[in-house]
């Protein structure tokens, strides 16, 4: 029964999110503990009368490290790739340059099979795109984007002259796109970010998940410089200084969840997506409209929020007010 159950779920994200046509190649980049999701991805391919091929790799050591040159490869050769891993390549050059050279990308990251089944899935993608590209589009450019929360997060940066990027979950040549969070995010202008970061939510990365407490940082000059918040906010330090890059703090991207039917599991892209929620990315942002280059990128999820964008409301204690 569960093979059926997460057929559905494939067919969703390989007919209706990725726009597979017949004859198309896909390539399906997995490792080996996500082989029951690839495969179920790889069948759904076939169904839609496209040649699937599936390239394992052994998994990348931290979140945002480049695949294997072959992959990359075969990544940007593809009409259509689907990243079915567990530590994820989507900040990373091959992703970028595969959609740049008219792929389609859909980013499967610490995909699990019962997220195949229900959740975030089960939402009307073509519906709710409307609504995620008016708030990115509130988002692009912005001079002063203000962030707050009930939390005590309370964050000031400059977007001029970023993109909004649009994550609806449908992809077109030349784009990539989570699944199944459907979200709206900018990238901060480097250097700008200003004031206090508190995730109340999740951290789903590194084993961490949902938060048992609150962790709050403090940022300056586009960096976190501090932060505190008991036994995961220490996990979260000590992998931060085995990278031993810098550019780890960095303020990288502000993104709005957007799917009501995603639900805090501590699996990044359903908490991600959970409508009203808010994430402050850290690391690289290349794929994002930014320019650094981390060894990581983790979210920072928080609750309730409220952002303005040049004075204008883009969202209100949790809902959009555009």
């Amino acid at each position: 029964m569960k093979k059926f159950l997460m057929a559905k779920g494939a067919r969703t994200i390989v007919e209706v999110c990725a726009g597979t046509k017949p004859g198309e190649k896909a390539v399906i980049v997995t490792e080996p503990c996500m082989m029951p999701i690839a495969e179920s991805i790889a069948g759904a391919v076939i169904a839609a009368g496209a040649e699937p091929v599936i390239t394992v790799m052994t998994p990348r050591e931290s979140d945002g490290q480049e695949p294997p040159e072959t992959i990359a490869a075969a990544m940007k050769a593809s009409n259509v790739f689907f990243n079915v891993v567990r530590t994820s390549i989507t900040h990373t050059r091959a992703t970028r340059d595969a959609a740049a050279a008219g792929s389609r990308g859909m980013m499967m990251t610490q995909f699990s099979e019962e997220m195949l089944m229900g959740g975030g899935i089960n939402a009307d993608f073509r519906a709710i795109a409307p609504q995620c590209q008016a708030v990115a589009k509130a988002l692009e450019g912005a001079e002063t984007i203000h962030l707050t929360t009930p939390h005590g997060t309370d964050l000031t940066f400059s977007a001029t002259g970023r993109r909004g990027n649009a994550l609806t979950c449908l992809i077109e040549p030349g784009l990539f796109t989570t699944v199944p969070t459907i979200e709206a995010n900018v990238s901060p202008l480097e250097g700008t970010a200003e004031g206090t970061i508190v995730a109340d939510a999740s951290i789903p990365y590194i084993g961490i998940g949902l938060l048992r407490e609150p962790i709050t940082f403090k940022v300056e000059k586009g960096m976190i410089v501090s932060f505190s918040g008991g036994p995961q906010a220490d996990i979260l330090r000590h992998n931060w200084e085995s990278k031993n890059d810098p550019l780890v703090y960095n303020v990288a991207e502000m993104g709005i969840g957007l799917n009501p039917d995603c639900r805090f599991i501590g699996y990044m892209l359903e908490d991600e997506g959970v409508y009203g929620s808010v994430h402050i990315g850290t690391g690289t942002n290349i794929t994002l409209g930014g320019v650094t280059k981390a060894a990581c990128h983790y979210d920072l999820i928080m609750t309730g929020a409220t952002i303005t964008a040049d004075g204008r409301t883009v969202l209100k204690d949790g809902k959009v007010a555009l």
